[in-house]
């Protein structure tokens, strides 16, 4: 009991409490706000990335993409782990707005809305038809005419507080010129067109904007049906070709060992393909299915997500760096103290106290700092977390300010989703952090001697 109550009266009496207790709360409130928004960020940009992507793509590095996906994707979707898979054209193109009269160049898209739907949410990116995405190719006002979705950015700007884009009621009634560089299987380019050129074109009409929250799909993206960018591609024909398979798996199903068993699926039906190869441009075909990865949306997006995830690991190191910092402070303040408090060391033991009972005073004293610290910086943290949309807003209104501009950063609201697991850790690291800066000066504490604290000269 003696040893609770001297901690407590050396942490309420001593004033160089106050400046650990302060440190550690500091240090504490700086952890948690920071990780909290940080965390929430790059866990929000991965959900972004895997709702736009589904749970894996079956993809071709090569630019003319491969054939005979028809029948591995009966085979896929029949399987009781996948829920859906949807076939996807991706290259580049030039884009000409009939509205504007300028060119620019483009990513396109071609994909089967009502499939896609099944694997990503696409039908969540879309304004006017949110609830029909099977009809997200078809213009409203030119129905019998091919329609195009465009990414958000390309025609609309964030405006107010939050970024928010503003839509007419109706789609706007744009017509767009689509220019693409057909390929062979060869890799060569096509010819196409009248007069044999070697560029296809094609008109079409603004249909729906996507909105997808990755600023290189809103900003540099269009979408259109499979067949039409098939056919602009120069893919069609009597072994059309795609660049990849997006896939979905069924609900439950581990994301990695799905996968794994995909690829197997994937490399015995090349092996069969290549075995029934025939002629020269049979076997060319069933050489392009070497091209083909298959991975997790992890692996496929890992040069946009790692870079994230370093920066979250290199703020966690610096983190790390300003807890030394702490333990640090705590271990100058209990020098202090100790060296001070040597005429309670002598009294203490001379009442038969042991070494070992002088050493839990002291690193139970740093124990109630710890505790205290960390509670005081933990309850600030969660209290501005909860209050920070509300406190954004009243500087907006009154000071015109923001933490990052929505009309320029693709981030909405504010991470503030608190995670108690990482809360619980904070609190453990903190807590231990004290005992750790406590230590070495506590130990030395109960090492002293009788003979040494209780001389006249060191009264």
């Amino acid at each position: 009991m003696y040893k609770f109550l001297l901690a407590r009266r050396y942490f309420v009496k001593r004033k160089s409490t106050a400046l650990a207790v302060a440190a550690v709360a500091l240090c504490v409130f700086m952890v948690v706000v920071v990780m909290t928004v940080m965390s929430g960020l790059v866990r929000e940009f991965k959900e972004k990335n895997h709702r736009f992507f589904g749970d894996a793509i079956i993809s071709s590095d090569s630019l003319v993409g491969f054939a005979h996906y028809e029948n591995f994707l009966e085979e896929l979707v029949e399987k009781d782990y996948v829920l859906q898979a949807s076939p996807v054209i991706e290259t580049v193109g030039i884009l000409e707005s009939q509205m504007s009269g300028s060119q620019s160049g483009m990513k396109i898209m071609g994909f089967d809305p009502a499939r896609h739907a099944k694997v990503t949410a696409f039908e969540e990116s879309l304004h006017y038809r949110e609830d029909e995405p099977e009809m997200a190719f078809v213009p409203t006002y030119r129905p019998n005419q091919p329609g195009v979705v465009v990414g958000i950015d390309l025609l609309r700007s964030r405006q107010g507080k939050m970024g928010e884009y503003y839509h007419e009621p109706n789609p706007m009634h744009i017509k767009l010129n689509v220019s693409c560089f057909p390929l062979t299987a060869r890799g060569n380019l096509a010819r196409a067109g009248i007069g044999g050129g070697l560029v296809n074109t094609k008109a079409f009409y603004y249909s729906d904007d996507s909105h997808s929250g990755l600023v290189e799909q809103d900003g540099g993206y269009i979408y259109m049906s499979l067949d039409d960018l098939q056919a602009l591609c120069g893919m069609d024909g009597t072994y059309p070709r795609i660049h990849s398979i997006f896939v979905k798996y069924a609900k439950g199903m581990d994301v990695e060992t799905a996968t794994a068993r995909v690829k197997r699926l994937w490399d015995d039906y090349v092996a069969n393909i290549a075995a029934d190869a025939e002629t020269s441009y049979e076997k060319r075909l069933a050489g392009l299915m070497d091209h083909v990865n298959v991975e997790t949306w992890k692996q496929y997006r890992a040069a946009m997500i790692a870079p994230m995830e370093k920066e979250e690991t290199m703020m966690t190191l610096v983190f790390l760096m300003l807890g030394f910092i702490t333990v640090f402070i705590i271990f100058v303040v209990f020098y202090m103290m100790i060296s001070s408090k040597s005429k309670d060391i002598g009294i203490l033991k001379s009442m038969g106290v042991s070494s070992g009972g002088v050493l839990s005073v002291f690193l139970g004293l740093a124990g109630i700092v710890g505790t205290t610290g960390t509670a005081i910086g933990m309850a600030g943290g969660i209290a501005l977390l909860v209050k920070v949309h509300a406190i954004e807003d009243w500087l907006f209104e009154n000071y015109q300010w923001q933490l990052w501009d929505r009309s320029v950063y693709a981030i909405g609201e504010i991470p503030n989703q608190i995670e108690w697991q990482t809360m619980v850790f904070i609190a453990a690291c903190s807590v231990a952090a004290c005992l750790a800066g406590a230590a070495i000066p506590s130990m030395q504490a109960a090492r002293r001697r009788i003979a040494e604290v209780l001389q006249v000269d060191q009264l």
